[in-house]
């Protein structure tokens, strides 16, 4: 590590070190307003002294349902301050989902953004550990306020005693089952991945202004936002993803640095004028998180004036476990582009085999990789935790191959998730959906090609003798029982579905004729 940012055992280090070494550097910009680092630690102190007050002791977990805010990182690091952990909470649940969350983690304190007061009122009966409730932005009536709630408690540093395997967060991942998991990620595995991506991926200097977009209940969001203040730059916050505002927030702000996933990179190339936007600032655009069209990434080289990384990670991994840099964006005919690149030498990749074995170069199989950034392990799942992680191997559950040069291309997933807009969705929470209706016998999910989300979901249904049902109506039905992003944009209704001998429906044949012509490429 750098002697500008030492040995960081834990996120709360981090905070106070730029507290000391620079008070009056800019930590965040956020809606025409500024915290300091050290505004920023001292509210973080104040948010650690809250929570004691309430009762939050170490490992106990509050959750947090905003649109990005600087109120996120007040929570985070003051949370780390006493060992407590937050879950960030995907505001793109439905209110069931969201509720289930809560009660999973055993959530004690629940923090809302105003976009979400709607939804903790509709299930604010159903949670069974959150002792209270407060409201980020303006005041709600059944609510605490949270800047009055912060500000009451005195600045003080409580300076407990921390451990770098601590669980610094709880980021919930899709689950293949339906229900998602939370993947317990520690102060060690954030302290592994934020010094590379700053010291070998990218050389970041002081000079940097890094733009946070993606949404912090995401690694991809709340990751880079902490690579930024890690480093001890400034970091322009966006609420919500809006292509427009981007065009102007890039030159305003002199940004250097952003990461985003290829949808957004397709919003802003569609947005009016942008070919003529001043990117003269920009100097890296990383990308990940969702599959990245060979085209749209090619259009993209031309138009933005700037270097492209591609990095390939998972929550459990922390992120980041491979990056592709500009020099290998040079080209935009190399068939390297069609790679996510190269792990980092603190981090070990393999392709095994169905017995386990190490598979040669260009052999595909499972992706596995060995690396500090992997998780903890699930909250409460000792048996996925298991099967995730073996012999300090983490199963990506991604199949792909290395080629000569230690270079990963994922080839498919081995879990048949869908990536649409850089949300993971899985066909089974769906599936489950779609069969409560009752008029439907069978169901698959499946992800096909979209211009905009790079995948989007289509249900391929049975319906049951001499009944009947509409597209629309089946889409309207899920959406009422999972998140919108993650119903169905289409369906189509055969007689049966393909099975293979022990009934495992066979989804690679479902989606072939879908991607006839076009390489899913899965990165």
């Amino acid at each position: 590590m750098t002697e500008q940012n030492p040995n960081f055992a834990t996120l709360a280090d981090l905070i106070r070190h730029h507290a000391r070494t620079r008070p009056s550097r800019v930590a965040l910009v956020f809606d025409g307003g500024i915290l300091t680092y050290g505004e920023l630690d001292r509210r973080a102190n104040q948010v650690a002294n809250a929570l004691s007050a309430e009762g939050v002791t170490a490992k106990s977990r509050i959750a947090i349902l905003a649109k990005n805010d600087p109120a996120f990182f007040e929570l985070l690091f003051g949370a780390a301050k006493i060992g407590a952990v937050p879950v960030p909470v995907n505001f793109r649940l439905a209110p069931p989902e969201v509720a289930y969350v809560l009660n999973d983690a055993g959530a004690e304190l629940f923090f809302v953004g105003g976009d979400f007061y709607g939804v903790a009122d509709q299930i604010a009966n159903e949670l069974k550990t959150v002792r209270r409730t407060l409201a980020i932005d303006q005041p709600h009536a059944a609510m605490g306020d949270y800047a009055a709630w912060r500000d009451a408690a005195p600045a003080d540093d409580p300076s407990l005693p921390l451990a770098a395997e601590d669980v610094a967060m709880q980021m919930y991942t899709s689950g293949t089952t339906g229900y998602p998991k939370g993947a317990q990620l520690s102060h060690h595995n954030f302290m592994a991945l934020l010094p590379l991506v700053v010291e070998q991926w990218g050389a970041w200097s002081d000079d940097d202004i890094s733009l946070v977009c993606m949404p912090l209940f995401h690694i991809g969001g709340s990751g880079w936002a902490l690579v930024g203040l890690y480093k001890g730059i400034p970091n322009v916050l966006m609420r919500d993803v809006d292509p427009k505002a981007l065009l102007d927030l890039i030159p305003r702000h002199r940004v250097t640095r952003m990461f985003v996933v290829p949808a957004v990179i397709l919003f802003m190339l569609q947005v009016p004028g942008c070919a003529e936007a001043d990117f003269s600032s920009l100097e890296l655009i990383c990308y990940g998180a969702s599959p990245m069209p060979l085209e749209l990434l090619r259009k993209a080289l031309a138009v933005f004036p700037c270097g492209f990384a591609q990095v390939y990670g998972l929550t459990e991994t922390t992120g980041a476990i491979t990056y592709l840099p500009p020099e290998d964006h040079a080209d935009p005919q190399a068939e390297r582009l069609k790679s996510c690149g190269k792990p980092a030498a603190e981090i070990e990749i393999r392709i095994r085999g169905a017995e386990g074995e190490d598979l040669p170069p260009r052999a595909v199989g499972e992706v596995v990789c060995r690396t500090p950034q992997v998780m903890v392990g699930y909250w409460n799942l000792p048996e996925a935790s298991a099967r995730a992680i073996r012999d300090g191997w983490f199963h990506t559950g991604d199949a792909g191959y290395l080629d000569e040069e230690g270079y990963l291309y994922i080839y498919d997933r081995v879990k048949d998730m869908v990536v649409s807009g850089g949300e993971n969705i899985y066909p089974a929470e769906v599936e489950n959906a779609l069969f409560a209706h009752p008029a439907v016998a069978d169901a698959a999910v499946i992800g096909v090609p979209d211009e905009r989300w790079g995948e989007a979901v289509k249900a391929v249904v049975v319906l049951k003798p001499d009944a009947a049902a509409t597209a629309d109506e089946l889409i309207a039905f899920a959406r009422q029982r999972v998140a919108g992003f993650k119903a169905p944009r289409s369906v189509d209704f055969v007689v049966a579905l393909p099975r293979n001998p022990s009934g495992k429906v066979l989804k690679r044949e479902l989606r072939e004729p879908y991607w006839i012509g076009r390489e899913r490429q899965v990165n």
